[in-house]
């Protein structure tokens, strides 16, 4: 029965993931040993389930219907097992989570990894990306997400805070070429831009009337690294556009200087995401709630600084 289990598993893995080799990936195995265990449920079932040549795959009719009753039968075996875990005290298994490079390095890692220790049966397995990933397809527990959500029909959400955001440069950037005092000042100075695929994304920030806009400035360096900004406008190369929990230790240095701050610049809700599912696992209700309780204070930086504008008094 289990290597029956097992080869279903396969089979609909193989089918989602489009080739043998991909599947073989996704599930860690070798792409021989799952091709061996499509042909042994083939040679039971007494049908073939692909139409199988060198460049592609599809399944066959008899596949398809019966890719249909399989996928039904494992949802009904995850929402069981879910069901079960969610009653259980001890959360079990590995948890596989998701989040931007270095959101997910300073405000997500310290707080769940020391959820492994405290709960010996629980696994932790991060990883660090700043493209939106499809937590389904590469087969994540849970993510965080910052800014609107474009995938909202397959997911849940929990929102965890706001993350607010400012406009800083050096002290010496400055000196050298004037603070900007209003948003049509910005035009007149560099701008070290966050990079992305699909192009360079816009400063949003408030007038003086109050009204929105969004300011592309200009820019002769472009990193797809927070810290590399943080760094370059340390060094004095320009202004740039950066969350106030990230700033703040370099507003209280001194290395950097506010010029739009918070009440100004445009903020982005923080929220955790997960699969649509029926029943949630007592693993992932364990990292959802942790995120919950602890994030907003990640989020707000240092209350009882001096510095007023980007960091809560």
């Amino acid at each position: 029965m289990n290597d029956r289990l097992n080869g279903i598993h396969v089979f609909v893995a193989s089918v989602e993931a489009g080739s043998f080799s991909l599947a073989a990936d996704r599930l860690h195995l070798t792409r021989s040993a799952v091709a061996k265990t499509i042909a042994r449920m083939e040679e039971r079932l007494g049908t073939r389930l692909f139409h199988r040549t060198t460049r592609s795959q599809s399944l066959t009719e008899h596949g398809q219907a019966f890719y249909e009753r399989c996928v039904r039968a494992l949802g009904e075996l995850e929402a069981a097992e879910a069901e079960l875990d969610s009653g259980r005290r001890e959360p079990s298994g590995r948890l596989r989570v998701s989040a931007p490079v270095l959101f997910g390095r300073h405000c997500v890692a310290p707080l769940l990894l020391p959820l492994a220790a405290r709960h010996p049966k629980l696994e932790i397995e991060m990883s660090f990306n700043d493209r939106v990933v499809d937590l389904v397809e590469e087969g994540f527990d849970l993510g965080v997400r910052i800014g609107p959500l474009a995938d909202s029909t397959t997911l849940a959400s929990r929102l965890l805070g706001v993350q607010r955001m400012g406009i800083c440069a050096s002290p010496a950037y400055l000196a050298r070429h004037g603070r900007p005092t209003g948003v049509d000042d910005l035009s007149a100075h560099t701008g070290i831009l966050y990079s992305r695929p699909g192009g360079d994304k816009p400063w949003r920030i408030e007038d003086e009337q109050g009204r929105l806009r969004e300011i592309r400035v200009q820019a002769r360096v472009r990193l797809d690294d927070l810290q590399a900004i943080a760094d370059a406008a340390v060094a004095g190369v320009g202004l740039t556009w950066l969350p106030c929990w990230m700033m703040a230790p370099y507003l209280r240095s001194g290395q950097l200087e506010l010029v739009f701050d918070s009440r100004r610049v445009l903020s982005a809700e923080v929220q955790a995401v997960w699969p649509r599912s029926r029943y949630l696992s007592a693993k992932t209700r364990l990292a959802i709630d942790t995120l919950v309780e602890h994030i907003p204070q990640r989020l707000s930086p240092a209350p009882g600084s001096d510095v007023l504008t980007c960091i809560d008094k």
